[in-house]
């Protein structure tokens, strides 16, 4: 008998929640047209989009404009939301964005633009907050029970007098200033692996570039304890990201330094280990192994005796896209890992990035892995959220907006577009993702929503639920660097 009525609890609970499941997904399809319909009307708002995901997992639909980044744009900008519980309060959301839009005074449409997100109905506390924030708004407006009407809207509105966006100081600033303010702040753990050594890469170009001898002193004296043998390059245990690290040498090695010489020819005997004919000996099988493994080989090709490593290199990122590059052009984190994760897909184009810089024109693999990068990169642009930014999964809208992802991508599809690898329309989709990096860097060089570090996970919730570390980070400063340099090659 306890068993029948566990059960028949069980199956009730589970019923309720399969009801409520159905309910919320009519209540998206009905509000999703809506809000297509307004979007179509003339003018701003015009772009569905999403703020985060309610606890069934779906998308928390919102109303967005392109300029919340524009440092061109004159207007001011309101954002008009409605908590959830209420159809009354989401229906007066809508009716005041097609107000604005179409029947508000000449003198508030002229000065005003709006994005509205409807019915705020977050499973995490995290998601609204963070989307208010980056939609850079001068005002926002709350639809309540008692306050829904336009003439309150208009109080709002006429009350802003003299308004004031941290974002906009942000994303005022050039791209020399931000590679200064990173350059100095990271790495903050010096060690033998991708992230450090990114930084130190850039930190070297920077400090040639504007003839600092003290950026190029920090990094002499960060990889001292491994350019003397203080410290072993490898531990034990040889890891993929470890090889990557030494890219810092391959840069030193082309200036004659012996001691760098031998690091780098050590870390890419590591990256051209191979098992089972096309995968890393000592990566993950996962998209990262095409940066990891190619950010060294492309560089050890130039010395003496090397050029094997870039036509490794080439070989591997087309069979590596063979198995993770989806038809839809996006890649599959890994064979295991069904998620178009955002970092993911940024290791996926820099290793193609990497490659292509290298390779001569007349080699036999450049036509492929050039048709593999342009399917990226097509793919990617086609899922920029409105304010620049790339999300933590990609083609998921109610997924956070990334700056790690953002960052590497932007990097990867400037340099397509300085070389000629892809058309000028690219440069605008470079622009705007450059200004949601500068957006996500604070004053002090700590950074905003980096994606914490992921392993191949067997769903996409397990992606969707991957933390956003905000503060002091290496990763996502020696990405936002990266992004910096390339920004200033134009």
């Amino acid at each position: 008998m306890y068993k029948q009525i566990s059960w028949f609890r069980v199956s009730v609970a589970y019923t309720v929640r399969m009801i409520a499941i159905l309910i919320s997904a009519a209540v998206a399809a009905t509000l999703g047209s809506d809000l297509q319909e307004i979007a179509k009307l003339p003018g701003e708002p015009s772009i569905v989009s999403a703020a985060g995901l309610n606890a069934a997992g779906e998308p928390i639909l919102t109303l967005e404009n392109p300029s919340a980044f524009d440092p061109q744009s004159k207007k001011k900008r309101v954002v008009i939301f409605a908590t959830a519980g209420s159809d009354q309060r989401t229906a007066g959301v809508l009716q005041l964005v097609r107000w604005m839009k179409a029947a508000a005074p000449a003198r508030v449409r002229d000065a005003w633009v709006a994005s509205a997100l409807p019915a705020a109905m977050f499973a995490d506390t995290a998601s609204f907050p963070r989307w208010l924030e980056f939609q850079n708004a001068d005002a926002a407006f709350e639809v309540t029970d008692d306050s829904k009407t336009t003439d309150d809207l208009l109080r709002v509105l006429n009350a802003v007098t003299n308004p004031s966006r941290p974002v906009s100081a942000r994303i005022a600033r050039d791209p020399l200033m931000m590679a200064k303010l990173l350059a100095a702040k990271y790495p903050g753990e010096p060690s033998i692996s991708y992230i450090p050594a990114l930084s130190w890469a850039s930190t070297l170009k920077l400090s040639a570039r504007i003839n600092d001898p003290a950026l190029r002193a920090k990094v002499e004296q960060q990889i001292r304890p491994w350019m003397s043998g203080e410290k072993e390059l490898f531990g034990s245990r040889i890891q993929l990201t470890s090889a990557a690290g030494t890219l810092v040498f391959a840069g030193l090695a082309k200036s004659g330094d012996e001691a760098a010489k031998a690091l780098a020819i050590k870390g890419a005997d590591a990256a051209s280990k191979v098992k089972e004919g096309d995968l890393y000996e000592y990566g993950g099988g996962w998209t990262d192994d095409m940066f990891m493994a190619s950010v060294v080989l492309a560089r050890t090709s130039s010395l003496p005796g090397r050029s094997s490593d870039l036509d490794l290199a080439a070989k591997m990122v087309i069979a590596y896209a063979g198995r993770l590059q989806r038809p839809d052009g996006l890649f599959n984190h890994a064979t295991n890992g069904p998620a178009a994760w955002g970092r993911g897909n940024g290791f996926a184009t820099l290793g193609l990035m990497e490659v292509l810089t290298a390779l001569p024109e007349n080699h036999p693999l450049r036509a492929n892995v050039l048709d593999v990068y342009k399917r990226h990169m097509q793919a990617l642009r086609a899922q920029q959220a409105p304010d620049g930014m790339w999300r933590e999964v990609i083609d998921e809208p109610g997924s956070y907006r990334e700056e790690s992802a953002t960052a590497i991508i932007m990097t990867s599809m400037a340099r397509g577009v300085r070389l000629g690898w892809l058309d000028r329309s690219y440069a605008t989709v470079v622009e705007r993702a450059w200004r949601g990096v500068a957006a996500h860097v604070a004053e002090d060089g700590t950074v905003i929503d980096v994606c914490t570090s992921t392993g191949s996970g067997p769903t996409k919730k397990y992606y969707l639920e991957r933390a956003a570390i905000t503060g002091a980070d290496d990763r996502g400063g020696a990405m936002a660097l990266m992004a910096a340099m390339e920004m200033m090659e134009k």
